[in-house]
């Protein structure tokens, strides 16, 4: 079966002077690949007309599928509708649909609709019109020798609502793809050279139509197994293989973050947590609260960032302070330990270290406490600030999920 094959461009100044990322990209990529077309090609251009011109020359060279994001918005600088208009030998006409859902957006929020809001409606008459019931800018289908076109607006939300309500399935009926198959392992506690070293023998006996790859963060190595084609039991046994050798540092068998897994470990024993993070800065409560749901175990957070908050408002002795520092193991137990009764949580996690010293010497210490007992680690983060706040925030995660299955065993 033939490989279904994509290039992605985005359109945007912005995206090349680095004033915004581009995660369009990585979202249409994961849904295309869910339906067996791959993602070969990933190009981001400026407003400039030949340089999108010329993108669009040399990817229809190489893919079967070509899907632009970016520049259909009404101001002066959106080029790409006329630019495509032109590209495919169209005329702009105006459509009747997209102008009354235009105008009912502007009714809806009271506001009087300009002449370059009704323009969004004027469409090339070569396109199949991609309606776009949450914003003004519809997306467009060319076709065009065999090879399919598709532009749609650079606004995240919007993007993503056209390719789940109509390009998929679009796509679906177009191309028959094969079957892509992954099988994700998520670990934590070793780095990927260690792990690669681990996995030596497991991957000389991998067949050739099987493929690893590792995927390393901060704190965390993915491993995947990807086969085209292939009957699913057999990347099944590799998998169950990989999963049994590094079974020890195994966080979950399938494509999920680490925040996630805590969270269902969470629901699943019933249990609350809560937290106290100095250097952190309330990383840790964000992405915790960012799931749906997070209520029912996330009791609350603090960030006693100064000495004297970590007194008055987390009820620190001072002399632990005075006796061991802020960053200590000392201090940790006892933020971890009035945290959880501040809360009344079963857990709570306490995390307090420097971020960005001097010297590469960068230390963070982080405790987990029920109400049997606490635990400490101490970790050295050597990158930037950013960074070091990503590494200590996943080591903390994955020593609460530890510790709550450890005491539920």
């Amino acid at each position: 079966m033939k490989e279904i094959l994509c290039s992605i461009i985005t359109i945007g100044d912005e995206l090349l002077i680095g004033q915004t990322i581009d995660t369009n990209s990585a979202w249409i990529a994961q849904q295309l690949n869910a339906i067996g077309i791959q993602v070969i090609r990933r190009v981001a251009v400026g407003d400039v007309k030949d340089a999108i011109i010329q993108a669009l020359d040399e990817e229809k060279k190489r893919v079967d599928i070509v899907i632009l994001t970016g520049g259909l918005g009404p101001t002066s600088d959106d080029i790409t509708k006329p630019l495509l208009c032109e590209y495919f030998n169209g005329t702009l006409v105006e459509n009747e649909e997209v102008l009354k859902h235009v105008m009912s957006i502007f009714a809806k929020r009271n506001r009087p609709i300009l002449a370059s809001n009704v323009r969004q409606a004027m469409l090339p008459n070569t396109c199949q019109i991609l309606f776009n019931e949450v914003g003004t800018a519809p997306g467009m289908l060319f076709e065009q020798d065999g090879k399919i076109f598709i532009s749609l607006p650079g606004v995240p939300f919007e993007m993503q609502y056209i390719i789940s309500t109509h390009v998929l399935s679009l796509l679906k009926e177009k191309f028959v793809a094969p079957n892509i198959i992954h099988r994700t392992l998520v670990t934590s506690g070793e780095g990927e050279s260690f792990i690669a070293n681990r996995l030596t023998d497991f991957e000389k006996e991998l067949p050739k139509h099987i493929k690893l790859a590792y995927l390393p963060k901060l704190s965390i190595v993915k491993l995947r197994l990807t086969a085209i084609n292939v009957d699913p039991n057999e990347i099944d046994v590799y998998f169950n293989s990989l999963k049994d050798i590094l079974a020890n540092i195994l966080v979950a068998d399938t494509d999920i973050e680490l925040e996630q897994v805590l969270a269902q470990i969470l629901t699943d024993h019933k249990k609350t947590m809560s937290i106290a993070e100095s250097c952190t800065g309330g990383y840790v409560a964000s992405i915790m609260t960012s799931m749906k749901g997070s209520s029912a175990y996330f009791k609350g957070g603090i960030v006693p960032y100064a000495i004297e908050s970590k007194i008055a408002v987390l009820g620190i002795h001072a002399d632990t302070i005075d006796s061991h520092t802020a960053v200590s193991e000392q201090t940790v137990q006892e933020m971890a330990e009035q945290c959880r009764l501040k809360f009344k949580s079963d857990y709570a996690v306490s995390i307090s270290g420097y971020l960005e010293k001097n010297d590469s010497q960068n230390e963070v210490w982080i405790a987990v406490a029920s109400a049997k007992e606490i635990k400490t680690k101490k970790i050295i983060v050597p990158y930037d600030r950013e960074k070091n706040r990503i590494l200590a925030s996943n080591t903390a995660l994955n020593l609460l999920r530890l510790f709550i299955v450890e005491e539920g065993r």
